[in-house]
């Protein structure tokens, strides 16, 4: 049996696409996969059964990561513990949950860690078409941590642990369309969109004190600062912003979208008693959560 844990992005999402830095964190809840050798290779998640032939998006994925491991002839079941689509890395836990048990069930006892993120990777690539790779690398470590494309992903010291609150604030949009969407404002307000990045970068910079210290109240800024930002963009959406709203006054220290927006998932940074946020989301009909965060281990 193998796990992968999903994602909030607290720091530097769409920015991150283009060379940006940006804070991830993992999370408790993610997905469960059990690989075995079939000459009916398939993947069944839920409800939904693919094969590498098939031409299904599901199945184009899972053939593009049994090739990048070099693998055939596996069958894997996986549970996946997270509302799909919604900005909380469900695809890429999947994807990393599904690859540590194709090589457990292919005799791997200790598979590194690029074989598996190219894996992931690959997959990825199916369903988002551009993906920075932040997805894949936190459902891989875990805890909080640093990432900017190309280079990696660095882990960061917590001073104490995050106790974060998740909300879905509506149905959720395509990845793909809503980073071709930023893509294309990008390309129409080249110096806008760069100065909104750059503005981003510094919130990043700034929190990695803040993360170390356990000075949450300042996190929770940047936190929001950081959700302006992403409104200028035009990646959030009045429920989100309403459920930000809703948390800030039930008592969080900051709320955001987290992941690419146009709905799914908002975070929101607390501290006990956490219950006046989930209330406050709850009075709204919002599906909601706590989740915990704390350090890496060593990749």
């Amino acid at each position: 049996m193998a796990r992968a844990c999903g994602k909030i992005i607290l720091l530097g999402e769409h920015a991150v696409v283009y060379g940006f830095p940006a804070i991830a964190a993992g999370i408790e809840r993610g997905a469960e996969a059990r690989a075995w050798p079939s000459t009916a290779s398939r993947l069944v998640v839920g409800d939904h059964t693919a094969r590498p032939d098939d031409g299904s998006e599901l199945g184009r994925a899972y053939r593009a990561l049994l090739e990048a491991l070099d693998v055939h002839d596996v069958a894997v079941e996986v549970s996946l513990e997270l509302p799909p689509g919604c900005g909380l890395g469900a695809s890429a836990s999947v994807a990393v949950a599904t690859a540590r048990a194709v090589l457990q069930a292919t005799g791997a006892s200790e598979p590194d860690q690029a074989r598996l993120l190219a894996a992931a990777q690959a997959w990825e690539g199916i369903f988002h078409g551009n993906p920075s790779g932040i997805d894949a690398t936190t459902a891989a470590l875990g805890g909080c941590l640093r990432f900017v494309r190309g280079r990696g992903a660095e882990p960061l010291c917590l001073g104490q642990a995050l106790a974060i609150a998740v909300a879905i604030a509506g149905p959720p949009a395509s990845t793909r369309a809503m980073v071709e969407a930023v893509a294309r404002l990008r390309k129409t307000r080249p110096s806008h969109v760069e100065d909104i990045f750059q503005g981003i970068a510094r919130l990043v910079d700034r929190a990695r004190e803040p993360l170390a210290s356990g000075a949450f109240d300042l996190l929770g800024q940047l936190m929001d600062q950081n959700q302006d930002f992403l409104v200028e963009l035009g990646v959030s959406t009045p429920a989100m912003d309403e459920a930000c709203a809703d948390a800030r006054k039930a008592g969080a220290l900051g709320a955001k979208l987290t992941g690419s927006g146009g709905g799914g998932a908002i975070i929101a940074l607390v501290e006990p008693p956490v219950e006046p946020v989930l209330s406050a989301w709850k009075a709204r009909g919002l599906a909601c959560f706590v989740t915990v965060v704390s350090a890496p281990s060593a990749p």
